[in-house]
């Protein structure tokens, strides 16, 4: 009873939704090797030209806006029609050397990184004695 007569504000504020729209943000994972910083998005079911990319400064954003479908779904769990994921980069990214890639629902950034900073984080043993 109590359910339906919350219906409409439970609508309206459901989790990833937001006055009926969806609001869902892909997953990332972010690797780090010693000469890129690699993020991979799941973002299934886009095309290249739905992205957006772009670097102010040390902030990397990456949004995509996509016209809904008239398609009628009995029930739908998954879509990317709109999102927006900001990342503040490291300063030992290379600015311009920032690839992007789709392909088969992952896109896939790679942030080069800076020479001089590679070779003050080169790993090396330390002998305990």
């Amino acid at each position: 009873m109590f359910e339906e007569f919350f219906k409409p504000w439970n609508d309206w504020f459901e989790k990833n939704t937001l006055f009926g729209k969806m609001t869902t943000v892909p997953p990332v994972n972010i690797l780090e090797n010693e000469d890129n910083y690699i993020l991979s998005l799941a973002v299934p079911g886009m095309k290249n030209e739905d992205f957006k990319i772009a670097l102010e400064g040390l902030m990397l954003t990456i949004s995509t806006q996509k016209e809904e479908t008239e398609e009628s779904f009995t029930r739908r769990e998954y879509n990317f029609y709109s999102f927006s994921r900001s990342f503040t980069l490291p300063e030992d990214v290379k600015p311009e050397y920032i690839e992007a890639k789709y392909e088969d629902g992952l896109l896939q950034i790679v942030l080069s990184r800076k020479e001089e900073v590679k070779q003050t984080t080169a790993t090396r043993q330390i002998a305990v004695q």
